[in-house]
This record gives C-alpha cells, structure tokens and sequence, in this order.
C-alpha cells in the first residue's frame, strides 16, 4: 500500500513542478506556448487553469504526505528500555586454580 502511494506521490510532485514552472511569472519563466496554451485559451483563461492546477496538485501532495507519514508511523510500538526488566545478577565467577608448571 505504502509503495502504491509514494509512486503516486512522486507522480503528483513532478506534475506539481511542471505546472509551476508553465506559470508565466514577472521574469517570464518557462511560459511555453507564449502563454495562451497553443491558441486554445486567453492569457487569463490560462493564467486560472494553472492557478486551479496547481492548488489541486498542491492539495493533493499535501494528502498523500499525510498518508505515508500515517502508513510509516504504523509499524507498531517501539520497545522501551524503561519498560524492560534489569537483568538478573549473576553469581560471581568462582576462580579457577592456578595452572602449575
């Protein structure tokens, strides 16, 4: 499930690139098409679609981090060291007599 999600996760963050950079800025940024998306719409038209595109994919990219930060965190409580026993004292090594030569 997790990897299901970071693909589509990845996906939606190169989409998210992308759009953003197609945004005509004050500098010009990438702008292909001269910013009329090949004659089909108005500077404006296209100035909203990519300003509604880009809050969908944002939104989008914000669930799916949620959701493998939820699908990571499952994985169960982690052990600790406070919870366990100390360990039990072993008896004291008996020494062993001196070897003769």
């Amino acid at each position: 499930m997790a990897q299901i999600v970071l693909v589509v996760h990845i996906m939606i963050a190169a989409a998210l690139v992308g759009v953003i950079l197609l945004q005509r800025s004050e500098g010009g940024g990438l702008g292909l098409g001269g910013g009329t998306m090949g004659g089909l719409m108005t500077g404006r038209g296209t100035a909203n679609l990519l300003t509604r595109t880009t809050a969908i994919l944002a939104a989008c990219f914000i669930g799916t981090s949620i959701l493998l930060a939820i699908l990571s965190g499952n994985t169960g409580r982690a052990p600790s060291i406070l919870d366990t026993p100390p360990p039990a004292p072993s008896a004291p090594a008996v020494p062993t007599p001196p070897v003769a030569r």
